[in-house]
């Protein structure tokens, strides 16, 4: 009986010894398991904490341009009078000054020396080609355009509204803010296109979100531009300018 109850106990306290080793190998899976999980939980957490601040920091840039693009620059008060006088000589006295003023901003941010990639020139970004052309409008007299001065402010001014009318006068819409939509798409892109455009259109006299929006056979990023143009003249940057005069569209 002692030598049984001998044997027992050494069962007993090998029972006990293989269950604490058991335990103690569970425990240090479990710690492993655990480890790992807050490891890839730390990481993942660290690259959604980057792709956050990466997402703010590119929010941030791209509101600064915008911003930036909103805000009348000083240089405009350079020629403010300047634009005025041109445009009621050429457009009369209810001359749409708010709309040519939201237009070189768009052309330029009223920066003389503007030149763009594909040459460009001037307040009102004229081509040299074109130019020449409207330069002919008005060879001689007190208001001449001759010579192509694209790096004067006064000569880019009244060429832009000079060459802004004759467009007007060409195109055919179903409102005064629709008319020079068409034209300032003219001033851009040609007028050929906007004709080709309304004849492609349901309904031709609506430019902004409709017959502008057409391809008529250019390239996706000239669409672009060109659909783009007169929206942001008219709708986003013409705002800005309502205390210089009137607007074609506000």
């Amino acid at each position: 009986m002692g030598g049984l109850t001998r044997f027992e106990r050494r069962w007993s306290g090998w029972i006990r010894m293989r269950q604490v080793m058991h335990w103690r190998a569970y425990d240090a899976q479990h710690a492993a398991r655990m480890r790992r999980a807050a490891l890839a939980f730390i990481t993942a957490f660290a690259a959604g904490f980057v792709a956050v601040l990466a997402l703010i920091s590119g929010l941030l840039v791209m509101s600064r341009p915008a911003a930036a693009a909103d805000a009348i620059p000083p240089a405009a008060n350079l020629y403010k009078l300047t634009l005025k006088r041109e445009a009621q000589r050429v457009w009369g006295i209810q001359a749409p000054v708010a709309t040519f003023a939201a237009q070189v901003h768009q052309e330029s941010r009223w920066r003389v020396d503007a030149a763009s990639p594909v040459g460009a020139q001037g307040l009102s970004q004229f081509m040299p080609a074109t130019a020449r052309w409207v330069s002919a409008m008005a060879p001689a007299g007190e208001y001449s355009l001759a010579g192509a001065q694209t790096g004067n402010p006064t000569w880019s001014l009244r060429a832009l509204v000079t060459y802004n009318l004759w467009l007007s006068q060409r195109v055919q819409a179903a409102d005064p803010c629709e008319r020079m939509a068409f034209t300032l798409s003219a001033y851009n892109g040609g007028l050929g296109w906007v004709y080709k455009r309304q004849r492609l259109s349901a309904q031709p006299g609506v430019c902004l979100g409709l017959t502008c929006a057409i391809n008529p056979g250019i390239t996706p990023a000239n669409q672009r531009e060109n659909e783009l143009y007169p929206r942001l003249i008219l709708l986003r940057y013409e705002p800005l300018y309502a205390a210089w005069g009137p607007g074609s569209c506000t």
